[in-house]
């Protein structure tokens, strides 16, 4: 038997990035398409790309966690072409799913590069595939409504062990270069609260999510070093007008207290991120590390999980963990116990009625794929 049946394709879906200097603008447009933010604002937010080369690194280590999932799948004998599609740059998610219908595929399950359910990370990513397959179905010709192939998408992975134990090894190993009673810091993407609130309707909100993660994590840490790590929540990349409340504190602004406590050493663990792409190498690496080195603040910055092993493998655990589930619910079986560590269940395969809004209560007008909405 397929050890991945029903499922004949997997689509590695990702936010995307600009590959040069020429790309940045057109890049942030797509980002911001349709909340009517001026160029002279955009211009602002691509110096942080120019300070790089006007290259995000994103594209790159996507694919480096495409080849490392089609190495871990042959690795077990398992056929599952793996196609790259992004949500706002080329390979855009079109391209991919029309290679895939090409190749003949027609039930693809989606991993996305956000291991926490909101609606940045899930419902976001939702609506993209449906418009997509909508307009592939136009392409082809089919009725309106009409799709060409099937689409899935593995639940939100933040507490499966594979993540968390990826990241219990990057931090464990920060510490090692750093001295000893240093302070761990978890880091991850600033939301609006009113996207907070809305990401608590198809179970634990994207704050209690990264809550649950970060004592996780911290504790098995404690456990390898023999002691016990004091840690705290930040968060960077905020944006918006100053008078729409995001989730506090700012990494920058809990590193000047810490250090007003006396605290002369930290680790900054990544904790929200898969990859080092632009939020991690400039809000982390770039200004984080200038506003402890202005605090004579010994700090270190703990890797992402990119393609450690324990991730990798952990998400081909997750693929045959859902296609299991699948094939149980067709045979009208008990399905699979989702595998979890911490104390949060996992989250939902199919994503509930009006989980990961933008705003609680507030329709976005745009049908979401892979849910039980109404307008599936």
């Amino acid at each position: 038997m397929n050890p991945v049946a029903p499922y004949d394709a997997l689509l590695l879906a990702s936010f995307g990035g600009p590959d040069g200097p020429d790309d940045v603008l057109p890049f942030l447009r797509n980002v911001t398409a349709g909340k009517g933010i001026p160029d002279e604002r955009l211009a602002e937010v691509a110096e942080h790309y120019h300070h790089f080369g006007g290259a995000s690194p994103i594209n790159r280590q996507n694919l480096a966690l495409q080849r490392a999932l089609t190495a871990e799948l042959e690795r077990r004998g398992i056929d599952l072409p793996v196609v790259w599609g992004n949500r706002n740059w080329s390979p855009y998610t079109k391209d991919a799913l029309a290679a895939a219908y090409a190749d003949g595929h027609r039930r693809v399950l989606a991993l996305v590069t956000s291991a926490y359910a909101s609606y940045s990370g899930c419902r976001q990513y939702r609506e993209d595939f449906w418009s997509t397959l909508e307009e592939l179905g136009s392409d082809l010709g089919l009725p309106d409504g009409e799709h060409p192939l099937s689409l899935d998408k593995l639940r939100a992975y933040f507490n499966h062990p594979g993540f968390v134990e990826a990241n219990v090894d990057a931090v464990t190993e920060a510490f090692g270069k750093v001295p000893a009673g240093a302070r761990l810091v978890f880091v991850t993407h600033s939301i609006p609260h009113t996207m907070e609130e809305a990401s608590g309707l198809g179970g634990p909100s994207y704050a209690a999510q990264h809550l649950d993660v970060a004592a996780t994590v911290a504790a098995a840490v404690g456990e390898r070093l023999g002691r016990a790590v004091e840690w705290d929540l930040a968060y960077c990349s905020r944006s918006g007008p100053p008078s729409q409340p995001w989730l506090e504190p700012d990494v920058n602004d809990l590193l000047t207290d810490l250090a007003g406590r006396g605290v002369d050493a930290v680790v900054l663990s990544p904790i929200g991120f898969v990859s080092d792409h632009m939020e991690v190498v400039y809000d982390l690496d770039t200004e984080a590390l200038e506003t402890a080195e202005a605090l004579s603040m010994t700090a270190v910055r703990a890797d992402t999980v990119g393609t450690r092993e324990p991730f990798v493998r952990g998400l081909v655990d997750l693929i045959l963990e859902r296609a299991a589930t699948e094939r149980a619910v067709a045979a009208g079986l008990p399905t699979v116990e989702p595998a979890t560590v911490g104390a949060l269940p996992a989250r939902n395969d199919v994503c509930v009625p009006d989980c990961c809004r933008r705003q609680a209560g507030v329709d976005s007008g745009r049908p979401a794929a892979c849910s039980l909405d109404p307008l599936r």
